[in-house]
């Protein structure tokens, strides 16, 4: 008999757990969701950084400073198989004063003692050859060759879509509300089910302290620490070779200059401790502060007319410090996979992985199931392909022969196959495909969506929404508001 396993949480750390498990025939896996789509939390809005592994003390913060290093080489053969959107420039750590010297040379060490390659540390002259964009202030920096970036979207969006065809079941709009155990097993109330399961694991981010509360486990805390970003229209490109980093904080790895691998210039986070767990709003003060720190390391940024969207992400500080992933003894069978703070994107597979020896310390003899498939094909783009494959595509599918968003020259046959793979709103055609993420932010697309999104659904516009419950678009037919007006009067 199956083991039947709910893991609370889609974001990336949710999505590489469920995939991870679908390689054993042993579990049966339901992956529960709040949201109406996968990896709208932390997930969605971060710097986009797989990290070498250099920065986290292994005497401070072991799981973390053990999961990144491991993490940014499970990423490599990930983004192939899963068909995921990456670059890999590597990374520049910037001591930009003579007191700061001292932190690169302690990174360094760090890096050795975590067993990151290649580390090394590049003297001044030769700084602004490796990086010309560079401040010419710059004393040394450290150079980790094996960072990496991803797009974190289509990186949860990869592996749930992997996750799926391998087995695993999920549920959308279904925030857990309750959990009761009896006679050995998990009952969970979401909002719309009630089911049984054998293990839970908590997977949920920023709530993941009270999902852990409700089953008795409540001696941490997470806080949410909101960064906020600036996106550069991709047609300047990026500003610099490398992600850039400033010397780290005690609470920051500090405001970065990166790009994207569609090649727009990204720049932030700040790092701000607030109370809301939701609150992801952007402000004049906090822009401002991304954009001064940003200019430490490269004093010739874009002007400011340059970005084409600000935007803010929430963060999951744990009070411990350190990811929290372990088990109880007085609570059996349930793991708690939280506080998955930076570098959490990085060590997502790693920890992953790591969840596996819980089951086995349970003397459960994982299995192999023969039918995993750990390939996954893309939504094919016509952007990026020949003249020639655009001619066969749209002798195939006309609808390719339909530019639907003009910035991202996103045609009618990628949304439809986006609708088809799930997307249900307009961010989440948007996260599939890229359709209005360009220049105008939507602005010419977003009618265009809405009505295949009407067609392909059979919704009506009115229900249509931008992430989900509440976030309509519009409320009627200005006709009907008109005659309504009028009756009023």
């Amino acid at each position: 008999m199956k083991e039947r396993i709910a893991i609370i949480g889609a974001g990336i750390v949710g999505a590489a757990i469920a995939r991870e498990l679908t390689r054993y025939q042993n579990f049966e896996i339901h992956i529960f969701e709040k949201e109406a789509d996968v990896g709208w939390g932390a997930t969605k809005a971060n710097t986009a950084i797989v990290h070498g592994g250099y920065d986290d003390d292994p005497d401070k913060y072991p799981n973390r400073a053990r999961l990144c290093a491991r993490g940014n080489k499970l990423w490599r053969t990930l983004v192939s198989e899963l068909n995921i959107p990456s670059v890999w420039p590597g990374a520049l750590i910037v001591a930009l004063l003579d007191e700061d010297i001292p932190k690169i040379e302690t990174l360094l060490e760090r890096g050795k003692r975590n067993g990151v390659p290649g580390l090394k540390i590049i003297e001044r002259e030769d700084l602004l050859r490796f990086e010309p964009n560079l401040n010419p202030e710059a004393k040394v920096a450290l150079y980790s060759p094996t960072n990496g970036i991803i797009s974190p979207f289509d990186a949860v969006i990869a592996l749930t879509e992997n996750a799926i065809r391998n087995g695993a079941k999920l549920h959308l709009n279904s925030k857990v509300i309750d959990i009761e155990e009896k006679n050995g097993r998990y009952h969970i109330k979401t909002t719309r089910e009630k089911a049984y399961f054998d293990w839970i694991i908590n997977a949920s981010g920023v709530y993941g302290d009270e999902i852990s509360r409700l089953v008795g486990v409540d001696y941490f805390t997470i806080k949410p620490r909101k960064g906020e970003y600036y996106l550069f229209d991709n047609e300047l490109g990026p500003i610099s070779r490398h992600t850039l980093f400033p010397t780290p904080t005690p609470i920051s790895k500090g405001i970065v200059v990166s790009f994207t691998p569609e090649g727009h210039t990204l720049i932030g986070p700040n790092a701000h401790d607030i109370e809301d767990k939701e609150d992801t709003s952007t402000s004049l003060d906090g822009l401002e502060e991304v954009y001064e720190g940003a200019k430490r390391l490269i004093p010739k940024l874009p002007p400011k007319r340059y970005c084409i969207s600000n935007f803010a992400g929430i963060r999951a500080e744990p009070s411990t410090g350190d990811f929290i992933i372990e088990t109880y003894k007085n609570v059996p069978y349930f793991i708690n996979a939280v506080g998955i703070r930076s570098p959490g994107l990085t060590s997502a597979p790693a920890i992953a992985e790591d969840i596996l020896k819980f089951f086995v310390q349970e003397d459960i003899k994982l299995i192999e199931n023969p039918k995993f498939n750990p390939y996954r094909e893309p939504i094919k783009s016509f952007h990026k392909m020949s003249l020639e494959e655009k001619a066969e595509a749209i002798a195939k599918n006309p609808l390719y022969g339909k530019i639907v968003c003009r910035c991202e020259k996103v045609t009618e046959a990628e949304i439809v196959e986006a609708i088809r793979r799930g997307a249900t709103t307009l961010d989440g055609i948007k996260f599939r495909t890229r359709a209005g993420m360009g220049r105008c932010q939507g602005g010419f697309c977003t009618p265009r969506l809405m009505k295949i999104l009407e067609r392909e659904l059979n919704l009506k516009m009115t229900e249509i929404t931008k992430k989900g419950d509440g976030s309509y678009i519009v409320c009627c037919k200005t006709k009907d508001l008109r005659l309504s007006a009028t009756s009023v009067d």
